[in-house]
């Protein structure tokens, strides 16, 4: 890693700018640097998330998944660069397969919540889907890694699964939605 930061401000962004690591300046409500924020936020949920006793081969790939974000937000600050590959791609699918077979087939939608863990794990979900979409609104303006896309969408669908695995694993009942309609019936 190059020079460490030997203090916190610099003032260089006192004008509304900040820096990208090209060396370029954007202005702070950039696409590309609300996508930054939102890779951050998730980031910072799943460490939220880790606080929680969970198993341990979920806390494992969570510590990844925070590194593979680490490595995507790289990707978003310095334009052209590549981090994300296929091969993480395709592990994030096996470990998400892998936990949706121990899972009861979804019959109807389900609610955020369940165990406070859980819990927390959609509210990263949303906050996952929310960096996509920003990413999605980069893309039409800037080049993105087809990878970079891929992942932040399946890792969507995986925080969903190990959501509801907390849940199995804490003998926890998912939430499940019942429309107006049927909450009426009786």
């Amino acid at each position: 890693m190059g020079n460490r930061l030997t203090r916190l401000y610099t003032k260089t962004g006192d004008a509304g700018t900040t820096g990208l690591g090209d060396g370029s300046r954007v202005d702070k409500d950039h696409f590309r640097v609300e996508v930054m924020g939102d890779i951050d936020e998730l980031n910072s949920i799943l460490g939220i998330l880790l606080s929680y006793p969970i198993d341990q081969n979920i806390q494992n790939e969570l510590t990844q998944i925070q590194h593979d974000l680490f490595d995507l937000g790289a990707e978003m600050c310095i334009p052209g660069h590549l981090v994300i590959t296929e091969k993480r791609v395709a592990e994030l699918e096996e470990r998400l397969d892998s936990y949706n077979a121990n899972l009861s087939a979804l019959k109807e939608f389900i609610l955020p919540g369940g165990n406070q863990a859980a819990a927390i794990c959609h509210h990263a979900r949303t906050v996952c889907r929310r960096a996509e979409r920003r990413i999605v609104s980069l893309s039409h303006h800037e080049m993105i890694s087809a990878y970079a896309m891929q992942y932040i969408n399946r890792l969507s669908d995986y925080l969903f699964v190990i959501a509801r695995e907390i849940n199995r694993l804490s003998n926890t009942p998912d939430v499940l939605w019942r429309s107006l309609k049927t909450k009426d019936k009786p």
